[in-house]
Order: structure tokens, then sequence, then C-alpha cells
């Protein structure tokens, strides 16, 4: 395997670890409430926890799975924000899972010519590369906050690196 296969193999497996580590932490946040709190909103400016799945899977939707994937952008994004309920806490999750396993496949076949193809989405400019980057970012941006509203809500920690020891010092492998 040359340089440039090994760079692309390891943006792939760095953005599919990072994507399944959100999901992770999305699914143990939702363990952690009901139906009701999931549609529930802090105040008129904040996004329900429900509405933020939604959106991520929205957002991974237009930007992996049409433009990286080189499909029609079916998104309505106004919907993601303006939805109240009509969807379970099980349906949602399936939804997320479903939208991310679709994008990690799409990301995971795709060629060092696509990472370097650029497109037009959302009315931005973005080479595949650029692509992945802002859909793994956005997704862990997300995370952090649904993370965070969950903690609000029931003063917990949700121990997502329960059993490890994250004080271990740097070294090269």
């Amino acid at each position: 395997m040359d340089k440039e296969e090994q760079l692309v193999q390891e943006l792939v497996n760095n953005a599919l670890y990072r994507m399944d580590e959100s999901t992770r932490m999305i699914k143990r946040s939702l363990e952690k409430v009901s139906d009701e709190e999931l549609w529930s909103k802090p105040n008129a400016s904040l996004n329900s926890i429900a509405n933020l799945l939604l959106h991520l899977c929205g957002n991974i939707s237009q930007y992996i799975i049409s433009s990286l994937g080189e499909t029609e952008d079916k998104r309505k994004r106004d919907a993601e924000f303006t939805t109240v309920g009509g969807l379970t806490k099980k349906e949602l999750l399936q939804k997320l899972e479903e939208t991310v396993d679709m994008a990690k496949r799409i990301i995971y076949d795709t060629d060092t010519e696509q990472f370097l193809k650029k497109r037009q989405v959302q009315g931005f400019t973005f080479s595949g590369v650029g692509i992945v980057l802002h859909a793994v970012e956005h997704y862990s941006y997300h995370t952090g906050q649904i993370a965070f509203w969950v903690k609000q809500l029931k003063n917990i920690d949700l121990g997502f690196y329960d059993g490890m020891d994250l004080n271990i010092k740097n070294k090269d492998s």
C-alpha cells in the first residue's frame, strides 16, 4: 500500500471510529431519558434532544449520503427543528443508526479521487475530505449537546469512559 492509500485509509478508519464513538455516547445518553423528556425544550431558543437527532440525520444525509454518495439531496432542514413529536426514542435511535450506517458504508467505499473531488453542499464548496470532516465534527458537536442536556436534566455522570484511565501520558506507538 503506498503512502496515499495509507493516508486515505487512515482518514476513513478515524472517521468511522469517531462516528461510532458519537453513536455510542448518544445511545448511552438516551438510556437515561423518557420519550417525553426527549421532546422537551428548556426554552424557546434551544432544541430538544429529538430535534437534534433529526438534525443529525438530516445533516449526515445531506453531506455524506447525498453529496459524497452522489445521490439526490432530499433534506428538509426546517422540519428537523419544527417537529414537536410523533417519534419515539426507539424510532429516532433507529433512524440515526440507519443513517450513520449508510454514511459509514459510503465513507468506507470512497476512493481517493472522490475524496479530492470538489462539490457544492449546503451552499459551501468542499472536497470529499472536507465533507467527511464536517459531518464527523458536526456529529460530535451535537453529541456533546445531547450529553450536556441529559446531564443537566438528570444530574448524572454518563460514564462514557468508565473503566478507562484517561490520565495515561502520551507516547509513540
